[in-house]
């Protein structure tokens, strides 16, 4: 199984700028490659230059307002193998709404989603052609495919060159694509801890999928994953008492009375595409869902199951809690039923096994 977020650029990327009049300037460009055999039967170091210069971008300037200020949005998206071959992508113009309204909050010209869907349609295409995609194996049917892999598509913006503080005019949106696994350490229990640390503040970019916001969640993450804990909580940065998102994911809890609550979309919280499809498939259910506020303290003692829901993690269950010393264990440790419905159903949906009711998988070529 591939791991979570390697670094094994596929050769097809896609490039497109900004232009004074209003378009942007397309461009499909194929990186050094050989066949996915040949380059698996290469020398590691061998490999590594190569991988290298398929992460390597002349025309992109290494001076200017992302690099400098973390002025730059980014997404994550997923091609999944299909029994029949094919793959198919989830959502993809969810994403591509969500980067638009991105770059509109960072006040730079939006990259239209149906230009988005369309590109990443095709560069997914171009690298599936030349072979570059994990093979559907049937084994992963086995464990409801927690050991799939997929093509991870990271589209992302990048400014002109610039030093002063200023905003992006002319903005560049890449694509490219990688093989991608398992995302968290499953040497590490499924337990989360709440940090005192703030990702977001009210009237700031925390709705925003911007490249400044993963700076703290990933320092406290490391942190916390050597302590022992899979997982980070972040609570209100007014009281410290409301629960918001994960490191890097928005959180469900099950409720003792069969309510599944998630916390209420403010500008402090990311609008996840899986957050979203979740409370659908829980609404196909029959669960009764709710978005709306909840302290730590309810969430600690009326929960009976928790889950972590992102493009990378899908739905992760967490087996407990600590918050400031006190630990709430969740259905004796285990994963809990709904969150397991939950889970396959939407892996299911996403490989193909379970009926696709509301038309969300989109094949890479018409």
């Amino acid at each position: 199984m591939a791991s979570a977020f390697t670094l094994s650029i596929y050769p097809w990327v896609y490039s497109a700028q900004y232009q004074s009049d209003g378009s942007w300037q397309e461009n499909y460009i194929e990186k050094p490659h050989r066949t996915p055999e040949q380059e698996a039967a290469l020398p590691a170091d061998e490999r590594d230059r190569l991988l290298a210069q398929r992460n390597s971008f002349a025309e992109l300037p290494l001076v200017n307002y992302t690099t400098q200020y973390g002025l730059g949005c980014f997404e994550g998206l997923k091609a999944f193998p299909q029994s029949d071959g094919t793959l198919k992508l989830f959502r993809p113009h969810e994403n591509g709404v969500r980067m638009q309204r991105s770059m509109e909050g960072l006040m730079m010209p939006a990259f239209p989603a149906d230009l988005f869907t369309a590109a990443v349609r095709e560069v997914v295409a171009r690298n599936y052609r030349l072979g570059f995609y994990p093979r559907y194996e049937a084994q992963w049917e086995q464990d409801g495919f927690l050991t799939a892999g997929s093509v991870y598509v990271r589209p992302f913006s990048y400014a002109e060159p610039g030093i002063g503080l200023n905003l992006s005019k002319e903005p560049w949106v890449v694509v490219i694509t990688t093989p991608v696994g398992s995302y968290f350490d499953s040497d590490l229990p499924a337990k989360a801890i709440t940090t005192d640390k703030v990702r977001a503040t009210r009237g700031g970019t925390g709705w925003i999928k911007c490249d400044a916001n993963y700076v703290t969640p990933i320092l406290v993450k490391k942190q916390m994953e050597a302590e022992g804990y899979m997982e980070a909580i972040f609570l209100d940065a007014r009281e410290q008492k409301y629960v918001e998102e994960g490191s890097s994911c928005n959180i469900f809890f099950y409720l003792q009375d069969g309510t599944l609550v998630t916390p209420q979309l403010r500008d402090t919280i990311l609008p996840g595409i899986n957050r979203k499809s979740i409370l659908t498939l829980a609404q196909d259910k029959g669960v009764r869902t709710e978005e709306r506020d909840i302290t730590i303290d309810e969430a600690l003692e009326q929960s009976r199951e928790v889950f972590v829901t992102g493009t990378a993690a899908g739905v992760a269950y967490l087996q407990s809690i600590t918050h400031r010393g006190r630990t709430a264990v969740f259905n004796n440790g285990a994963v809990g039923e709904l969150t397991r419905d939950l889970l396959l159903t939407l892996k299911g949906i996403q490989y193909g096994s379970v009926e696709d009711r509301h038309g969300w998988m989109v094949p890479i070529a018409d």
